[in-house]
């Protein structure tokens, strides 16, 4: 199992170590934190390909760093004489018996110590020296790549040029299905997988008979006509036969049906499903590793659910899966402990959280966890009709929304304010809690989550007992009856109260969109002005 990764100078990643989960790795993080550059980076260091084909074949200057290229670029202006810019990817993996061939200390741990590991670098190829430097005395922000090479090497220093078998990987990428001739180079790999070196052997005898028996039958009259054409430099005759050579070789030609349709014909979320059920297939030769990106796309909510219970069921101990996903559905389903949070050069995982917490949210598959897991300050509310009032004395105080302001407001639902407060203690997500007193004393609500407030960082606002239990009560008491009456329409002969309990997210919503202000509750205010800061 990968035990670190370590990227330098790829992409978004200027400097990233991850320690990854043994078994799931579940990718989350907003747009642009570099999730896929992780897939895409691992994927590079345990196959050597990327997209289907070789490191070399793939690099372009895309791949450096911009920050790095652009000091670079400025030190050399300055006449710093500083190297090239360079791409490190490193993987360490546990010390077994099995990986004795990758272990070695030439490796970047300080201090050096040996371990089986494999790196992937491009760095400039020596030959090049000369041009690089004449390159370098007007240097432009893309970098002649042409003068770089890529290094596969094991932590032995041993170079690797083919993908070691102990590291079969697969990469199912369900966002889009790239195909060659109906079936792309993952799939390949991972079908080659499910088969015994006798079964290969056995079908490529077949297909090359096959191939073989063409020149007796539909070519045969063609070459029978062709042989009177002295169409060659000495006047033998020329005749047509089946190419026998590696390129024409089955793996091109056979492909995998379902329900007797073409599998590049089949729909994205079935192929998407077909691969990943292939590759963690419980066969001697199922892949070690499998790299899924966003598997909640192209399916719907059941078959994401069945898709998602396959996944469960298959996964064994000595297979680590690493999963992108923009799902709550998916977090909450396979788990708030496998999450490795991403940064631009950060990843935060969530290896201390209560395994009941954990088996909690799996209980709520439907909840939107991962607006909590995003955000950057979020207020969490008891309601609907809490969150709607929340925002409007937010607009009234600061001319802007909670949202406009970075700012996420949640209801919780239904969600124990503990397991929500505890999960983001476990990120160290600043929050505003908002719960109602329901009679109980403030101090008494406060004490049971206290482990998870932080002043200044995290912290609980509830309504004084003498003001009201609940919002209702505390809304009339701070705004009068005369005020709330006339924003929300209620005749005297209607009791407020009574009505305003009734119909709360109607309340709320035309308290949301009156002329006049309410009054707000003092810890309702409190509230908004510690989540602005």
């Amino acid at each position: 199992m990968l035990a670190k990764i370590k990227i330098q100078g790829y992409r978004i990643h200027k400097h990233l170590t991850v320690k990854p989960n043994r078994k799931f790795n579940l990718i989350v993080g907003a747009n642009e934190s570099g999730k896929s550059t992780l897939m895409e980076a691992v994927a590079l260091a345990l196959t050597g390909r990327i997209n289907g084909r070789g490191a070399s074949e793939e690099l372009n200057p895309h791949w450096f760093n911009t920050e790095v290229v652009e000091e670079f670029i400025q030190k050399r202006t300055s006449g710093i004489p500083v190297g090239f810019p360079e791409i490190l990817i490193e993987l360490s993996f546990e010390d077994v018996a099995e990986l004795q061939g990758l272990c070695g200390a030439v490796n970047t741990y300080v201090p050096t110590h040996a371990c089986p590991g494999v790196t992937m670098r491009v760095a400039p190829n020596p030959e090049y020296a000369a041009e690089l430097e004449e390159w370098a005395k007007d240097p432009t922000p893309l970098l002649p790549v042409e003068y770089y090479r890529c290094d596969w090497r094991s932590f032995a220093d041993k170079e690797i040029t083919t993908r070691p078998k102990i590291l079969a990987t697969a990469v199912i990428d369900s966002r889009t299905v790239r195909a060659s001739s109906g079936i792309d180079y993952h799939l390949r790999q991972i079908l080659g997988d499910q088969l015994q070196p006798a079964e290969r052997a056995e079908i490529s005898l077949e297909y090359r008979r096959v191939k073989a028996s063409m020149s007796q039958t539909a070519l045969s009259a063609v070459n029978t006509r062709m042989s009177s054409v002295h169409a060659t430099l000495h006047s033998q005759p020329i005749a047509l036969a089946m190419d026998q050579s590696s390129r024409t070789s089955w793996e091109g030609v056979v492909t995998p049906h379902v329900d007797n349709v073409p599998f590049s014909m089949s729909g994205q979320g079935q192929q998407s499903a077909i691969k990943i059920s292939l590759a963690m297939n419980r066969h001697a030769g199922r892949a070690k590793f499998v790299m899924v990106e966003e598997p909640e796309n192209h399916l719907t909510h059941t078959s994401l659910v069945t898709l998602l219970a396959r996944i469960e069921s298959l996964a064994g101990e000595q297979q680590q899966l690493f999963i992108s996903t923009h799902s709550s559905f998916v977090l909450n389903r396979l788990g708030l402990d496998a999450l490795v949070l991403m940064g631009k050069d950060a990843a935060a995982k969530l290896t201390e959280l209560d395994p009941e917490t954990v088996s909690y949210f799996k209980k709520l598959p439907g909840y939107d966890t991962l607006r909590i897991v995003l955000a950057k300050k979020i207020v969490l509310v008891e309601g609907p009709s809490d969150e709607i009032v929340f925002e409007r004395i937010f607009l009234d105080t600061y001319g802007k929304r909670p949202m406009e302001c970075g700012i996420d407001v949640l209801s919780m639902r239904g969600l124990s304010l503990a397991r929500g407060l505890e999960l983001c203690a476990s990120l160290n997500i600043p929050v505003a809690a908002l719960r109602d007193n329901d009679g109980f004393d403030p101090a008494d609500l406060r004490s049971s989550v206290d482990q998870w407030l932080k002043a200044g960082v995290r912290e609980l606002f509830i309504g004084e007992v003498a003001e009201g239990e609940t919002l209702e009560p505390q809304l009339i008491h701070h705004s009068t009856e005369a005020l709330l009456r006339e924003i929300l329409g209620i005749t005297a002969a209607a009791d407020l109260l009574k009505w305003m309990t009734r119909e709360k997210t109607e309340a709320a919503l035309r308290i949301s969109v009156a002329d006049k202000k309410i009054v707000p509750p003092p810890y309702m205010l409190a509230a908004v002005k510690f989540a602005h800061g």
